[in-house]
């Protein structure tokens, strides 16, 4: 199966049904305790909660990303490197690349739970407070809004630029011509972002504007304060496990 990444995956469950705010302010919490306290048993508390939601999530194996082999040979050698500091260094490094896998899991729970058409009127919501201060909430919500959408189109349009580069003749003058063929694919895909980014923008305008992305009635409900406060408990049960251990 493709990876997925940064698309909601269409199943039903009680986590999809969260408001995307209570999913923001939960993955906020749980980055909050990570980088206040990353302990081992912080780490492993949280790894715990994140399959389990994932589970309530009833997301299939198959939306687990396949990272390429150098990925996981970077992070060998990066291990490889601290090795001779000591293993309290290596213990340290490997803290480190879990925390930060964590993060990275924790954000794309949010993604493939939760519709990109929700994610502008949440960020609106949560940022109401800081109209006071004049701050343009709805234009950084919508910028968030529309990056998430077009980061997974600018993907697939990379991966069907290298395959069609892949199906060139061998033995073509314009294939040996090339010098740079990564400066290629680059230049095609900035081209194609390019056109997609005018297309979008006049799909907006005639929907009335950015105005209309966070307009959406956004707001929790009952399932989102028991769902917060699952995330508090198992916060604190985890700075409690800490400082027993």
């Amino acid at each position: 199966m493709s990876t997925v990444l940064l698309r909601e995956v269409p199943v039903p469950s009680p986590v999809h049904r969260l408001w995307a705010g209570t999913k923001m302010i939960g993955v906020f919490l749980i980055s909050l305790l990570l980088m206040v306290l990353p302990s081992w048993p912080v780490l492993g508390i949280t790894v715990l909660f994140l399959v389990v939601v994932g589970v309530l999530a009833r997301l299939p194996l198959g939306t687990l990303p396949r990272l390429p082999w150098w990925f996981w040979g970077l992070l060998a050698a990066g291990a490889l490197i601290n090795v001779p500091v000591g293993g309290a260094a290596v213990l340290r490094y490997v803290q480190v690349v879990i925390l930060g896998l964590i993060l990275v899991a924790a954000s794309f729970l949010i993604a493939w739970t939760t519709p990109m058409s929700e994610i502008a009127p949440a960020l609106a919501t949560l940022g109401a407070p800081l109209r006071k201060l004049r701050v343009p909430v709805d234009e950084w919500a919508v910028v968030v809004a529309l990056t998430l959408r077009g980061l997974p189109l600018l993907l697939d349009e990379m991966r069907i630029l290298r395959a069609a580069r892949r199906l060139r003749p061998k033995d073509s003058a314009l294939r040996r011509a090339t010098v740079n063929p990564l400066l290629d694919i680059l230049t095609a895909a900035m081209a194609v972002a390019t056109r997609r980014a005018g297309e979008l923008g006049e799909a907006i305008t005639a929907r009335g504007g950015t105005g209309q992305l966070t307009a959406h009635p956004s707001a929790p409900g009952r399932r989102d304060a028991i769902a917060l406060t699952v995330v508090v408990v198992v916060c604190v049960g985890a700075v409690a496990l800490d400082l027993l251990t």
